[in-house]
């Protein structure tokens, strides 16, 4: 539903309580009073024809008698009731809705109640949150429309759990700590209102500034990642993801299918997003506190300063265990902090100083630290002595860290009663503190995860080494052909010719239906040769006899060929034997053996697996997942989250392996997975890899017939929409492309906009600039397909390098009703035809997704843009300032 009637849910002006009660411990009466507790300044009306009045409130004997139209209505009614209840409040146009019933439970654990209130949401267009929610809370207005035993603190942060019982132990857990909620929201059973709506409405919230997830489960992939993603461009979100060790299949055919479990590709997908995964609410909390509140270090090498030795050691042993960086000090840091300490410091990292320091002592060393260019990040930690005082050492460490904001700042006063106020005053300060130097560290690694996911989002992606253009008509006719033939796999040759399809280099391998075929290709071929049993009934063959290596001559082959035949119809005498596949050892120096994988996640779709392959390769279990599609940059991300990738670099006398080759292959893989919905998983194990680049020695694919619907709605995210690329001739009998914009188009852009005439770029941005900065050329560049779209001409200059003319972009409400456009075309363009063609593409499009209309706003004295847009049936609907006019065209009108 995106953010429809969204703020009649966690805004309403009124109130109506369905079931609101007397009785002790009811549902009704607890919400009632944690209502009347919240001092809610609007209208709260109960609804109850046993009570005239209930907790001092007139009541209503039923919802049409309430003498106004409720924002939002709280069903505190049994299940049977709560369906009339829903039908009369949609009767008379209440647009929210919370079901704090219990007994509804999940909606697969009643489908007639629960499909009955659904469908009445839906017929009356309500904002349904729960079933079996506890509620919700807006601290600042007052409201503590819930269950919960305790109302929340007003702040800053945003809770949303599938969980009621986690909400009532984290505000437990919160209240006695001072942290307060800017919403706290039970999204219960997620009828019609999920974290996805959710987040688009927090995410564009002023009032908050991070927010927390506590999942289980995510029903609609495609709205999730959305909005997940464009949240997380705005502010940090965190999320603990519950249920990390499901069961697990014993008979796995795949090993992709065994090594993609379900919780690593929830941590693919929330890496994606540029979400940042916790394990536990105290690190969800911690973490909190250091992304909201201080200046996000620009790298991860980190310098400690203490009093003491012991709590010293113990922060770099922490450090070092989580794979972080000890900040090396430069001569000229160990200078500074020479003349600014006694000769009795440790001259090295950590800063150890005496443990009578003081704070003017602290205050000399947290300078020289802050001012040390090799340093990212300082943790100051104190241990109370007799010789110094611990607020007076925290007023000092506040005051330095005030004057010094380039290095992020965090503190650890270790003990209790004698370090209270210091910490209290950190708090006060905005500087984030702990109790124990784990803590610290933990919450410092934090920010340098966060900012790696958040640097993986806006990081302009390599272009691929060479062009690559899949053979998909060779690739499906292979798929339907073993289809056709009722085979549910590939054999290894149709598998193998399905990866040089799509590029992807592979071992020469030839099938023989008996041995003496085998014969006479092994006399053909030069040894050293592998043998391999051919049925779709075996697999991980080398485990069942089916493989042998090393063969020389056409002898030895043949006869390894008939032990292997006998071995294998006697222990596998149902087993359908199509052969042997003959293929010559792939001899590659100091080659690596890898494992690319595709599986089809039943949340997610389609993910890609990589890591370190052979006949171990689950039980060496280094692998990392992602979601297609992949590009140059999230191809060497996925690579880089092994163990393997580091023996890939090269030591000692091996050559670091052709990277490059080795992204592009996973690259090819995603691509088949967004345009072969045929296949269920797919293994390359194993894949050479060496500096002479990768090839593929066995593959192995399983197929199912497709039945139909969108290609791209099986996938997380949506691809690049190759489909909508054009050509067009401008006036000047010069040809460009028109699509869709990606983020490779980055430097291109860049040029494009620092060419615009200073006033296009002031009709354009509506104000003088003098240049973009990166994020924002970045945002402007890694686009959303599923929520907005730009489209790019793309020429080409005299030496045959590509240029951006001109673009016309827009972005959808969450709702997808509305779209937002804004165009430019390079200033020399002008007359050429070409803002014309970009706009009417942009306006075909829009119609095509069902967009009901486009809007814009247009400075009034650009009168050029404004009848251009009038000519293409837009019209002027209001002024939004003096000098600026909305235009809006209705897109559902006849064309």
């Amino acid at each position: 539903m995106g953010v429809r009637h969204l703020e009649k849910l966690l805004r309403p002006s009124s109130l109506a309580v369905i079931g609101a009660s007397h009785a002790q411990g009811s549902v009704g009466t607890v919400v009632m009073r944690n209502l009347l507790h919240g001092a809610f300044r609007g209208p709260v009306l109960p609804v109850n024809p046993k009570y005239t009045s209930v907790q001092g409130v007139l009541a209503y004997p039923d919802i049409t008698s309430i003498p106004i139209v409720p924002d939002l209505a709280i069903l505190a009614v049994p299940p049977e009731e709560s369906v009339a209840a829903l039908e009369s409040l949609g009767q008379r146009g209440t647009k929210a809705a919370i079901s704090v019933t219990s007994g509804l439970g999940r909606v697969s654990d009643n489908p007639a109640l629960t499909g009955q209130l659904l469908n009445i949401a839906l017929r009356y267009d309500i904002r349904l949150l729960g079933p079996n929610s506890l509620g919700l809370q807006v601290p600042a207005l007052g409201l503590n429309a819930s269950m919960a035993p305790q109302a929340a603190h007003p702040g800053k942060i945003a809770f949303v759990s599938q969980s009621g019982a986690l909400c009532t132990a984290v505000l437990d857990w919160a209240w006695p700590r001072g942290i307060g909620f800017s919403h706290f929201i039970s999204l219960g059973g997620m009828m019609n209102t999920g974290f996805g709506d959710i987040l688009d409405y927090l995410g564009g919230d002023p009032d908050t500034r991070a927010i927390l997830l506590y999942m289980e489960s995510i029903p609609e992939r495609r709205n999730f990642m959305s909005a997940a993603r464009s949240a997380a461009r705005n502010k940090p979100v965190l999320v603990i993801k519950a249920g990390r060790h499901p069961a697990v299949q014993s008979a796995t055919v795949s090993h992709t299918g065994a090594l993609a479990g379900n919780d690593d590709v929830y941590e693919a997908a929330i890496r994606r997003a540029g979400m940042l995964r916790v394990y536990d609410i105290e690190e969800l909390f911690s973490a909190t506190e250091t992304l909201a509140i201080i200046n996000r270090p620009k790298g991860p090498r980190l310098a400690i300063l203490t009093n003491g030795g012991g709590i010293g050691i113990l922060a770099v042993d922490d450090l070092l265990d989580e794979g972080g960086t000890l900040a090396e000090l430069s001569d000229e840091t160990l200078e500074s902090l020479s003349k600014a300490l006694n000769a009795t410091w440790s001259h090295g990292n950590p800063v150890q100083i005496h443990g009578d320091s003081d704070g003017a002592r602290y205050a000399a060393a947290l300078g020289a630290l802050a001012q040390a260019r090799e340093v990212d990040g300082i943790l100051v930690m104190h241990a109370p002595t007799c010789q110094s005082d611990p607020l007076e050492v925290a007023e000092k460490i506040v005051a330095t860290a005030r004057q010094n904001k380039r290095t992020s700042v965090m503190a650890c006063w270790v003990g209790d009663d004698r370090v209270e106020k210091a910490r209290a005053l950190f708090h006060q300060s905005g500087i984030p503190n702990f109790q124990t130097p784990h803590q610290a560290v933990r919450a410092f690694l934090h920010m340098i995860k966060y900012r790696q996911v958040q640097d993986l989002l806006m990081e302009t992606p390599a272009s691929l080494p060479t062009e690559f253009t899949a053979n998909t008509k060779m690739a499906r006719r292979i798929i339907s052909e073993a289809l056709e033939a009722g085979h549910s796999t590939l054999s290894e040759p149709e598998a193998k010719a399905l990866l040089s399809a799509y590029g992807i280099p592979v071992v020469e391998t030839r099938v023989a239906h008996s041995p003496e075929e085998v014969r006479s290709i092994a006399e053909e071929m030069a040894g050293p040769l592998a043998l391999k049993i051919l049925s779709p009934d075996i697999h991980h063959k080398s485990d069942k006899g089916g493989v042998r290596l090393g063969l020389f001559g056409a002898d030895d082959t043949e006869t390894a060929a008939r032990r292997m035949l006998a071995r294998i119809k006697d222990n596998f005498p149902d087993a359908e034997i199509r052969g042997f596949t003959v293929q010559r050892m792939e001899k590659r120096e100091n080659a690596h053996e890898i494992i690319i994988g595709l599986h089809v996640d039943p949340v997610f779709g389609p993910v890609i697996l990589f890591g370190h392959g052979g006949t171990a390769t689950e039980i060496i279990n280094d692998h990392a997942i992602a979601l297609p599609p992949l590009n140059m940059t999230l191809a060497r991300d996925l690579v880089e989250r092994t163990r393997v990738s580091r023996l890939l670099q090269g030591f000692r006398h091996q050559e670091p392996a052709d990277m490059e080759a080795l992204y592009l292959a996973l690259v090819q893989v995603a691509q088949m997975a967004i345009d072969l919905p045929e296949i269920q998983w797919l293994d390359i194990n194993p894949l050479f890899c060496n500096h002479q680049g990768v090839i593929a020695l066995d593959a192995k694919v399983e197929i199912a017939p497709w039945r139909g619907g969108s290609l791209v709605d099986r996938l997380a995210i949506r691809p690049y929409p190759k489909e909508l690329e054009e050509v067009y001739t401008m006036r000047t009998g010069q040809d460009v492309i028109l699509r869709p914009i990606r983020p490779e188009d980055e430097p291109n852009h860049h040029i494009f906009v620092s060419r615009l005439d200073p006033e296009d770029i002031r009709f354009r941005f509506f104000g003088v600039i003098q240049e973009l900065p990166r994020s924002q050329m970045a945002r402007m560049t890694q686009i959303d397909y599923d929520r907005e779209m730009a489209f790019i001409a793309v020429g080409y200059d005299a030496e045959g390098q590509s240029e951006t003319l001109g673009v016309v972009r827009v972005v959808n409400d969450p709702d997808h009703e509305e779209a937002e456009f804004s165009i430019v075309v390079r200033s020399d363009l002008k007359g050429t035809g070409l803002g014309n063609a970009l706009m009417n593409k942009m306006i075909r499009y829009c119609r095509s997704t069902e967009v009901r209309k486009m809007t814009g706003q247009i400075l009034i004295e650009n009168k050029r843009m404004l009848t251009f847009v009038e000519q293409l049936g837009f019209r002027r609907v209001r002024n939004v300032d003096v000098d600026i006019a909305e235009v809006e065209l209705d897109l559902l009108e006849t064309h």
